[in-house]
């Protein structure tokens, strides 16, 4: 099917919505699209701050629903794009049972609070509660593997991810860590599609540090250790409780990760080989709707 602008305006206008950054609708594009997707210069004039930017789009939303599920299928090439994924990525590490599993390193980024409420409605009762943790927060970036944790880095000067910081803080002390017994130590990058992770400047600073990238397909938490285990299971043991600063928190969260016996993160990267396979049984399928 040959795609035109309409379309494409369309599924900026979605990216849009959901509050996509214009680097992250441009991954997004080139990995749904390939050579097909527009140059970043069309995302910009559409993805702007202006709050216009619906109504410069001229196009209705009846006419967005109907080019993205009626004529493209965008959720069909989601599905598409995330079954072929996994079948590729089953294949080339043996279905999990490959010796090279354990070059793995899978990365991700996350807020933590300093209060987080046991339940939503807990969360409720309390307007305090919920005004304190929209402040008293810190982002984190985490690497995981099969052989367990291994660096967990706040962001001190900063609230916002950037290439910059990526690049010059976060990835040489985790391949420093990774690289401290064996400097020739392989090293398989796993890590979603924001924005600082595909930039060029990352790109190449991993080509230079001969570090592998494994991809990742878009909108999949469900594929992700991070999002599918160790940050949901590190926050619920800290639920309830009440930190002083988020530097306290983030120590809390760093020494509960720490207290994790070593099988625990074995069976977390077996469970994403097996998240792989069920991906495939389900046609794409999220699996939190089944």
């Amino acid at each position: 099917m040959e795609h035109n602008r309409e379309h494409f305006r369309a599924i900026i206008y979605y990216n849009f919505q959901r509050q996509l950054s214009q680097q992250e609708c441009l991954a997004e594009l080139l990995s749904v699209f390939g050579n097909e997707a527009p140059y970043q210069s069309t995302i910009s004039r559409c993805l702007s701050d202006d709050p216009s930017v619906e109504a410069s789009l001229k196009i209705s939303k009846t006419s967005i629903q109907k080019i993205l599920h009626e004529e493209l299928g965008v959720r069909k090439l989601q599905k598409a794009a995330r079954v072929n994924w996994c079948q590729k990525t089953l294949d080339r590490f043996n279905s999990g049972n490959s010796k090279n599993v354990y070059s793995i390193v899978s990365s991700d980024e996350s807020w933590i609070y300093c209060y987080e409420p046991e339940n939503k409605r807990q969360s409720a009762k309390s307007q305090q509660v919920i005004c304190s943790r929209s402040v008293s927060k810190k982002m984190v970036a985490t690497f995981v593997s099969k052989a367990g944790h291994i660096a967990t880095i706040p962001l001190n000067e900063q609230r916002t991810v950037t290439a910059d910081w990526y690049t010059t803080i976060f990835l040489p002390k985790l391949i420093t860590e990774l690289r401290k017994i064996n400097p020739e130590r392989r090293i398989i990058l796993h890590q979603d599609n924001a924005s600082s992770h595909q930039a060029q400047k990352t790109r190449q600073y991993l080509t230079e540090e001969i570090v592998e990238l494994l991809d990742h397909p878009p909108y999949s938490p469900d594929l992700s250790p991070n999002d599918f285990f160790t940050f949901p299971k590190i926050k619920n043991r800290l639920c309830g409780q009440r930190f002083h600063s988020p530097e306290e928190a983030v120590d809390a969260f760093k020494n509960a990760i720490l207290d994790l016996p070593a099988n625990e993160w074995n069976k977390c990267l077996e469970n994403l080989f097996e998240c792989m396979q069920m991906c495939i049984n389900l046609r794409g399928e999220y699996f939190e709707k089944q």
